[in-house]
């Protein structure tokens, strides 16, 4: 992907968090944005498989724009995320009922591939084969599945994502709608939205997306 001809965000977020029961929350802040203000996004996916999208901008200027044909709801609305120390984020959705907080550990498979990671040239992040052969190494070190850094969203844009940073998700507690959604835990099979698979385990990631224009 040419830097140019793509619509491209910069930021953080957790990648992709499985609970052991069936649950799956993943989430991104995105301060820097080629198609708009800056935004926060919270994906969830119930047990029985559907998937719902928020974000604080509308769909157009959001995730949704890429994903929402997988998903069964977009919604847009207020979010309050901050950090309690600097390992931890907190973040509250209101119009969801969400209540979540994730604390983040550095371990030895994050900093053997945040060292591998900081020796990748610009060109390299850009280059499909390349994101290929990080996934395939990364999923099995860190435990977390299959990963995917390139492919097609479901909305038909390809995609690459580039993990300048990664970290574990140590400790985390959530709850919708006043349900706990208990301890994290590996899925029975692997979620994914088009080709993006959802880690099985929690990751948070800094780093930056490019997709495709229209």
């Amino acid at each position: 992907m040419e830097p140019g001809r793509t619509e491209r965000f910069a930021g953080y977020g957790v990648m992709g968090l499985p609970f052991a029961s069936g649950h799956v929350l993943a989430m991104r802040r995105f301060p820097a944005s080629s198609i708009g203000p800056a935004y926060t996004s919270v994906w969830h996916r119930s047990p029985e498989g559907r998937w719902q999208l928020w974000a604080d901008r509308p769909d157009d200027q959001a995730c949704a724009r890429y994903f929402s044909s997988a998903a069964e709801e977009t919604r847009q609305g207020p979010a309050d995320l901050d950090w309690p120390d600097e390992a931890t984020i907190r973040l509250r959705v209101p119009d969801l009922g969400l209540v979540w907080s994730a604390t983040m550990a550095a371990s030895v498979p994050t900093r053997a591939l945040n060292a591998v990671a900081s020796l990748l040239s610009d060109r390299g992040w850009r280059t499909p084969w390349v994101l290929g052969a990080m996934g395939r190494l990364a999923g099995p070190a860190l435990r977390a599945g299959r990963l995917s850094l390139s492919g097609r969203a479901p909305n038909g844009r390809q995609f690459i994502a580039n993990p300048r940073r990664i970290w574990m998700v140590s400790s985390t507690s959530a709850r919708l709608d006043d349900e706990d959604l208990g301890p994290p835990g590996p899925l029975a099979e692997q979620a994914a939205l088009g080709d993006f698979l959802i880690p099985q385990l929690g990751l948070f990631v800094l780093g930056q997306a490019a997709f495709t224009p229209t």
